[in-house]
């Protein structure tokens, strides 16, 4: 099929290598299992295997790492093309990528150092941990906190909703610490993230005294990839695991991640996005009725006309979001501009996809389904629609404030 949508201007001859590289590995590793997988909700163990060979856990660690020092941008578009064989599998890899990000930007040069060049090889795979069973977007909310005793930290409390919660071997975890704080300071001033390193599994951590991973959260999409609780009873940390050394710091160091989290969620959107109007139009110049296929139909052209101009729309508010970044500049106004509009965009053309299947589309047979059952969670994933609002409106204030 000719590649006309969501093209991206300007790159490298490297960054066009490595996203014809990540293309072909699609096309011949993900997409033809990815739906056989998905259905058994079975974890993509030789599909992770193939993506540690490409090198793409290690795609922006540093040279200096082991990794390929690349930017954001070439990130994006990777996991947009990921995503477009299986969501499932960019999600095992974005919890990875920001904790690799906050280590890199916020890590002490120890922590820098002893991560990191496991990271870029996938050795040590990420996951990370903000929410809890009675906090959703209010992350000032939390209440596992750590208490400093000598030269550790006794951590007590439950977390919720992580990715790769059980089969990563790194978490970072954002506690409360309230050390040093006067009384009525804000809440995020009190708050520290730590690097947990734990054994791969479900139940009782051997190799963490007090930390269980319960086991996988049944989910109605986004399967394969592991969702988890962790809970932490007397857990002991060395302070030397506090992500850059100094408590207090966790909220701004867990802000940064998510925001480059935010452009790999709407990458996931457009890629997502792609797939299902793949799927549509396909589905259309195949499908006949009333003697002609339902492409010629008016109805079903404009359907077509409108998820096309929404996968373009996203694919380039979200490429701006991430050269945003990469440029050093502040993007939190565009990343939850293209976060918020890639993930109701993918939802909407998913279900104009479903449409245009008809009574096929409910069938577990046709790919369209799994897509149905697995866009909703980009809605919900590094906050919300009105989450995004939020900022986008707070930002949007600042620069252009009426004076006087």
């Amino acid at each position: 099929m000719a590649e006309r949508l969501a093209q991206t201007d300007g790159l490298t001859d490297v960054q066009q290598e490595i996203l014809a590289t990540v293309r072909s590995f699609v096309a011949k590793e993900i997409l033809p299992v990815a739906t056989e997988l998905e259905h058994r909700d079975e974890y993509p163990t030789e599909i992770v295997a193939g993506l540690k060979d490409l090198g793409i856990f290690g795609l922006m660690i540093p040279e200096e790492y082991g990794g390929l020092g690349e930017s954001l941008l070439t990130y994006a578009l990777t996991v947009e093309e990921i995503a477009r064989g299986w969501m499932s599998v960019s999600g095992i890899i974005n919890t990875h990528f920001i904790v690799a990000y906050m280590i890199q930007q916020h890590g002490t040069q120890e922590q820098k150092d002893y991560f990191l060049p496991k990271m870029a090889t996938g050795d040590v795979r990420g996951a990370f941990s903000m929410s809890e069973p009675g906090l959703g977007s209010d992350v000032s909310a939390i209440r596992t906190k750590a208490v400093r005793e000598g030269d550790a930290y006794v951590i007590n409390g439950q977390k919720m909703w992580l990715t790769n919660g059980g089969s990563a071997n790194l978490v970072a975890v954002l506690c409360r610490t309230d050390e040093g704080q006067p009384q009525d300071a804000p809440a995020h001033r009190s708050m520290t993230t730590f690097l947990i390193e734990k054994e791969p599994g479900f139940g009782p951590n051997p190799k963490v005294s007090g930390l269980t991973v319960p086991g996988k959260i049944e989910k109605m999409g986004y399967k394969g990839v592991d969702t988890t609780e962790l809970i932490l009873e007397d857990v002991r940390i060395p302070a030397d695991r506090v992500l850059g050394g100094d408590s207090g710091r966790g909220f701004y160091q867990m802000m940064d991640g998510v925001e480059v989290g935010r452009v790999n969620v709407a990458a996931r959107g457009c890629g997502v996005a792609r797939r299902a109007f793949e799927l549509g139009i396909s589905y259309a110049q195949q499908r006949h009725t009333f003697g002609k296929p339902i492409a010629e139909h008016q109805a079903i052209q404009f359907k077509l006309a409108e998820m096309a101009t929404k996968v373009e729309a996203a694919h380039q508010l979200m490429v701006n979001a991430a050269r945003k970044k990469d440029s050093g500049e502040r993007n939190d106004l565009e990343a939850g501009m293209a976060k918020y509009l890639a993930s109701e965009y993918c939802k909407e053309v998913v279900e104009d996809a479903f449409r245009i299947h008809g009574g096929y589309g409910f069938s577990k047979e046709y790919e369209i389904e799994r897509l149905y059952r697995e866009a909703p969670m980009l809605l919900i994933g590094e906050g919300t629609a009105e989450i995004q609002k939020m900022i986008i409106g707070r930002r949007l204030l600042e620069e252009y404030r009426v004076q006087g």
